[in-house]
């Protein structure tokens, strides 16, 4: 870890800023345990130093700008405010391939640049390739709709806390904002286990698994051929295909059963689907641990109603409100588990809240969460 400097954001919040470079080496299980108990630890992404939105990408904003102001002159096109508003504001970076979005870029003007343009772009961006993301796909996958701009092939590399991530960006996604919950699992400790991962798409916490908390075996379920592709390519590169076993196609047809000691549920915003399975391959004489992921959605507040609160706060902590709402849904949750495995066992079935681990928020009251949840026969 290297920090240069402790930041007060905000009232009650310090910041620790580390170099990304050194991120696989934070162990954020033991930060936990050194801060007070009744305190939130988790990483969270920003520029170094603070910056305003205004600032945020502004060295790479500026020489993209200027390159492309040059580009359209020297073609005889008149620079104008309309173009530098049609400039990407933000974009993915996958190693030397940037992902831009479908907004930007758009203006009529630019077509007239050829592959010029895309030239310029990469470029001003310090890439070596380009590729367009449009929207999701609905073919069921969530395969993401991305064309290739500039570069010969799709296929990039993350490396996330030293686990190894290849994917195709054209038929694959990657969620970086996964990364505390990878870093959880990745903390586990999980030596003579059994895992089974029931969405393991490229592997995003298979691999924690296997690699980190030392499950003796997983099994990974995955429909998505394209991720399967990637999910047995990245099992390879980690040096673990001897305690993984890849099940492709619908896991509600998966046959096996009674094998599980902890069955992760990965999916959102609703991994339900995936509950009578789940129940199905716990070990039916010692039971085990589902990981839940879900998103929650709280009601909106009355403005006048509440005190107007920080958002950094709101970030780190949640707000009461939203804590309460996903108590409730944890709570109903497990009488819901509960009932599920009398009905596929006949037997009682204990279940207990271990945990419920915010993720991170899609907007002011929907939250992805992960409920822990302890399952243990009567």
């Amino acid at each position: 870890m290297s920090c240069t400097a402790v930041q007060n954001e905000s009232a009650g919040k310090v910041l620790l800023p580390i170099l990304p470079s050194c991120l696989s080496q934070l162990d954020l299980q033991t930060l936990r345990t050194v801060v007070a108990s009744d305190s939130a630890c988790e990483i969270v992404w920003c520029q170094y130093p603070l910056q305003s939105k205004k600032e945020r990408g502004r060295t790479h904003g500026n020489k993209l700008e200027h390159i492309l102001q040059e580009l359209l002159e020297s073609q005889g096109e008149r620079w104008t405010e309309e173009l530098r508003g049609d400039l990407p504001r933000s974009y993915q970076r996958h190693g030397d391939l940037v992902l831009l979005a479908d907004s930007c870029l758009s203006l009529p003007t630019w077509k007239k640049m050829g592959q010029h343009l895309w030239s310029a772009v990469a470029k001003g961006l310090g890439a070596k390739r380009l590729a367009k993301m449009s929207r999701i796909s609905s073919d069921g996958f969530r395969s993401p709709v991305v064309t290739m701009l500039l570069g010969e092939h799709s296929w990039v590399k993350h490396v996330d806390n030293r686990i190894i991530y290849e994917f195709d960006v054209t038929k694959c996604m990657f969620s970086a904002g996964n990364i505390t919950e990878k870093l959880r699992v990745a903390g586990f400790d999980c030596r003579g286990e059994t895992v089974v991962d029931l969405y393991a798409g490229i592997g995003y916490f298979t691999l924690p698994y296997l690699v980190h908390a030392g499950a003796s075996h997983v099994h990974a379920c995955e429909w998505n051929p394209d991720a399967v592709e990637a999910l047995q390519k990245n099992i390879l590169a980690n040096g673990v295909s001897d305690r993984c076993t890849v099940h492709q196609g619908d896991n509600r047809l998966l046959q096996l059963c009674d094998i599980a000691d902890r069955v992760n549920l990965g999916l959102i915003p609703s991994s339900e689907d995936g509950w009578p399975v789940a129940c199905r391959l716990l070990k039916r004489t010692t039971g085990g641990i589902l990981h839940i992921h879900q998103n929650v959605t709280s009601p909106l507040p009355s403005v006048a109603a509440i005190p107007a609160i920080d958002d950094a706060t709101h970030r780190v902590s949640g707000k009461t409100g939203d804590r309460e709402v996903w108590q409730a849904w944890a709570d109903d949750t497990a009488n819901r588990i509960s009932s599920l495995l009398k009905d596929i066992t006949g037997a009682l079935w204990i279940t207990k809240i271990q945990h419920i681990e915010h993720v991170k928020s899609y907007a002011p009251h929907v939250h992805h969460i992960v409920l822990d949840l302890e399952c243990r026969p009567s």
